[in-house]
């Protein structure tokens, strides 16, 4: 039984990690997401799915490294600040332009390459988790 209360309530952690992340994620944009997404723009859209994906690829392997969940949740928050920088180093190399702008406006390209940012960053960053 104590099996079943421990998977339940790592679950109930890590979709609550979840949800805060994405949530601080939209929190950095001067637009709101859910409102571009009602408006079909693609763009924001494969940003969103990158910073989601992102924050399960870390989630996921700090569940899988921890077995406590104070230290899951201390790898998580390591993680995310990393995911979080790599936004801001990526504003800071392309001066030419405004990510978030040109994801308002739709530009898919800088959508799918700020999803690849993310996800890289996960990739690379849960590589050190223990």
């Amino acid at each position: 039984m104590t099996i079943v209360v421990n998977i339940f309530v790592s679950v109930i952690v890590i979709i609550l990690l979840q949800l805060i992340g994405i949530i601080i994620f939209n929190l950095m944009t001067p637009y709101n997401d859910m409102d571009e997404l009602k408006k079909g723009n693609v763009a924001v859209g494969l940003a969103l799915g990158g910073k989601f994906m992102s924050t399960a690829i870390v989630l996921g392997v700090a569940a899988y490294t921890n077995t406590s969940i104070w230290f899951m949740m201390l790898w998580f928050a390591v993680g995310y600040i990393c995911l979080i920088a790599a936004y801001w180093v990526f504003e800071w190399v392309t001066p030419r332009f405004s990510i978030s702008k040109e994801l308002q406006k739709g530009n898919v390209a800088v959508g799918i390459l700020l999803s690849m940012v993310y996800v890289g960053t996960a990739f690379a960053v849960s590589s050190l988790i223990i």
